[in-house]
């Protein structure tokens, strides 16, 4: 996986693959996201099995737990601004929460 600055016209693709799953959005050139659970504990194991995967690729986003919700956000700061690696981490993610 590439950890070049992608374009805006590859972060518009990129982000067009993203619509699928629904709540993505650009803040402040972090890609972001608020995961909603049932449980405050559900929360808590979906940001285990995250950091898990984020861990596996080393890439790190940032990750907030709070009461029913778990707010990520990720960059890859080496590139100052969003790489492949990012929506990589953003799909495995999804693939978490449907756990």
């Amino acid at each position: 996986m590439k950890r070049e600055k992608l374009t805006e016209p590859q972060i518009d693709v990129e982000m067009d693959s993203l619509s699928v799953f629904g709540g993505w959005r650009l803040e402040n050139g972090l890609l972001v996201k608020e995961f909603r659970f049932a449980s405050y504990l559900d929360g808590v194991r979906f940001a285990t099995r995250v950091a898990e995967a984020a861990e596996s690729m080393d890439h790190h986003p940032d990750l907030t737990i709070s009461w029913r919700r778990v707010n990520f956000h990720v960059t890859t700061h080496s590139a100052q601004g969003l790489t492949e690696l990012d929506f990589e981490l953003a799909r495995r993610a999804e693939d978490q929460s449907a756990r």
